[in-house]
């Protein structure tokens, strides 16, 4: 008998050791909600390879794009509490929520992990655009209202809203083009699909202006860049509404525990502070940032709350 509860328990010790290790293997899934390639998609899979490393478990990346951002972030929103992150722009949780309606509660589905960075927002003109800065734009968009066309990463994106407060305070129809994404945005801009964009900074994006392919009218940043002294800032052009830069960061499920969210910022953080992932981001004009969930969570909170204002103002719509 003696045998027998021995041997028992050594079956359950070895099923509960087995479950456990399974627990702990199981991969952790990043979702991009937006479309594959483009900085934001080989950002997350260089975390993700990281992350890998760091956590002795697989960690696979997911593009879930369209409706800029708001299907993939929705999916994390309802994903296993400690095995889903998402890495996105803010934007999906802090603008869209006020332009249309979404399938989760953004400060309550969506907990902030870690911020990244934040990007540059380029107003760059393509091939089929014939004019050769801001004003040139604004001119031609004034001669023929609806004729020229912007693209951004998609309908409530940054990007999007930049555009509605220039069309707003300048008086012009500049037609919105939205993707899914950056990836087949920029090839798109190459062949004339449409005359504008507003894309985030990035290496190929920034070798097509060094090119001539792209033509860089103007920038969405605090100030003018150090690189690029002389593009002038929405703001130095008299849209100072419009004058945004993209910040980038994890999200987890709001079912995540706090003890989690402390451990993934504390990995992240040391990720983000490794030469080889910093760099080819630094080099390409984003800034890092490091820093806690709480104060992340705080940045978030605030810009819902400003875009709220904003989009209330202006009476910004999507129909």
């Amino acid at each position: 008998m003696k045998r027998f509860l021995a041997a028992g328990a050594t079956a359950l010790a070895s099923f509960l050791s087995a479950q456990a290790c399974s627990q702990t293997t199981q991969a952790m899934t990043i979702t991009v909600p937006y479309g594959a390639g483009g900085i934001v998609d080989n950002t997350a899979r260089a975390y993700a390879e990281r992350l890998g490393q760091e956590l002795g478990q697989p960690v696979v990346v997911e593009n879930k794009g369209g409706a800029g951002g708001m299907i993939g972030m929705a999916a994390v929103a309802k994903g296993p509490a400690e095995r889903s992150l998402a890495f996105s722009a803010i934007s999906p949780v802090t603008l869209s929520p006020h332009l249309m309606k979404t399938q989760y509660d953004p400060l309550k589905d969506l907990k902030p992990v870690a911020a990244v960075m934040y990007s540059p927002v380029f107003l760059v003109a393509g091939p089929k655009f014939s004019g050769a800065s801001f004003a040139d734009m604004l001119a031609q968009a004034r001669q023929d209202p609806g004729g020229l066309s912007l693209a951004t990463a998609g309908v409530g994106s940054l990007g999007h809203l930049m555009l509605e407060q220039i069309n707003r305070q300048a008086g012009v129809s500049i037609t919105h083009v939205p993707y899914k994404g950056m990836a087949q945005l920029v090839p798109d801009a190459l062949g004339g699909q449409f005359s504008l964009a507003l894309v985030n900074a990035s290496g190929p994006v920034n070798g097509l202006i060094d090119e001539g392919k792209l033509k860089l009218l103007a920038v969405g940043a605090p100030a003018r860049l150090a690189a690029r002294p002389g593009t002038p800032t929405l703001a130095e052009l008299g849209y100072p509404a419009a004058n945004m830069s993209s910040t980038f960061g994890f999200f987890a499920p709001g079912s995540a525990s706090p003890a989690h969210i402390a451990r993934m910022n504390a990995l992240i953080n040391k990720i983000s502070a490794m030469p080889e992932i910093s760099k080819p981001l630094t080099d390409a004009l984003n800034v890092m940032q490091i820093g806690s969930a709480e104060t992340f969570a705080a940045q978030v909170r605030k810009e819902y709350e400003a875009s709220g204002r904003i989009v209330k103002d202006a009476d910004i719509r999507v129909d």
